[in-house]
């Protein structure tokens, strides 16, 4: 067994996202504007996983600098920042689409109590998206405020830790 450097094994699962993303959004697109467009067959539920996985991957590696910034692991690097926050603020409006009911089972850490208690994890979902926005909003707005960056990545890491807490599997 070959053992991956974790910056190896980071450019692989990004690698995999490329294709998972690729394989998806291409079938959604005709050739040419005269071809008709094909059918486009649902999603399977391993599918909508990878994707899930692949979001999830993306969003803790670039909110990861920011909690060590807030922690004060690594000094604040308003640049660094502002590209970590703008790609989760990107990225979080995507996880209302990998949830769907038929994916609840499969090889996926995701609790069944998030099904089972939707309108809880769809709160607890739009409260994330809507921290996020605010954190974007403050790490370009307003820079150079400390307490209000730390508030708002505050909350964004609290609503992480709520949500896994009650719905990821260990």
């Amino acid at each position: 067994m070959i053992k991956l450097s974790q910056s190896r094994h980071v450019l692989l699962r990004r690698a995999a996202l490329g294709a998972c993303v690729l394989v998806l959004g291409a079938s959604a697109f005709s050739l040419s504007a005269a071809d008709p467009a094909p059918a486009v067959a649902a999603p399977t539920a391993k599918q909508v996983i990878d994707v899930r996985r692949a979001l999830f991957t993306l969003i803790g590696s670039n909110f990861r600098p920011v909690g060590d910034t807030l922690q004060g692991k690594i000094p604040y690097d308003a640049a660094d920042i502002q590209k970590r926050v703008a790609r989760v603020a990107f990225l979080a409006p995507q996880l209302s689409e990998v949830f769907p009911d038929f994916s609840a089972t499969g090889e996926t850490k995701a609790k069944p109590e998030i099904w089972s208690n939707r309108a809880d994890f769809d709160t607890r979902l739009k409260d994330f998206q809507t921290h996020v926005l605010a954190l974007a909003q403050v790490v370009e707005k307003d820079a150079g405020n400390a307490d209000a960056f730390k508030a708002a990545a505050a909350a964004v890491g609290k609503d992480c830790k709520g949500c896994h807490d009650e719905y990821k599997a260990k």
